[in-house]
């Protein structure tokens, strides 16, 4: 079964780039980077910084969106040893504290073994969740809200 699956995805790539070769299938034109015309040596300009949007949470696109955050967390220390996020979010500090609790999944293993605490791998919170705003896309896009999309 693994060596069917592997054949079809060299299969895949080989079409992929095979299709990248032909002939005026890719202008320069068409591959343009966020960096716009500068050259590697060179430096953007800071991008803006758009102020946390505080209060109510924003309602997710999607069913597995990670939440977003709805207050700044940029003097939040998050490392090794120190997670202030569970200070409000952890159980039973969450209920004291009027906040979100964090999601059972986040108290469980690569295995699906339940744990007393948050498991290594959800620990880092800001590597899924980010502070909401209201900055524009990057580039366009016609993502559609699943709900919007029935």
């Amino acid at each position: 079964m693994k060596t069917g699956l592997k054949l079809i995805a060299a299969a895949v790539g080989l079409v992929l780039v095979a299709a990248t070769l032909m002939p005026g299938s890719l202008r320069a034109g068409d591959v343009r980077s966020l960096r716009g015309e500068l050259a590697i040596e060179e430096n953007n300009a800071a991008p803006e910084v758009h102020a946390v949007r505080e209060g109510k949470p924003l309602d997710r696109a999607y069913r597995q969106q990670p939440p977003l955050i709805p207050h700044k967390v940029d003097r939040y220390e998050i490392d090794l040893k120190v997670n202030q996020c569970l200070r409000c979010h952890d159980w039973p500090n969450n209920t004291r504290e009027n906040a979100p609790k964090v999601s059972e999944t986040h108290y469980q293993d690569r295995q699906g073994n339940r744990l007393d605490q948050i498991a290594g791998t959800r620990w880092f919170c800001t590597q899924c969740h980010v502070p909401q705003t209201d900055a524009l896309p990057l580039v366009e896009n016609r993502f559609t809200p699943a709900n919007a999309a029935r």
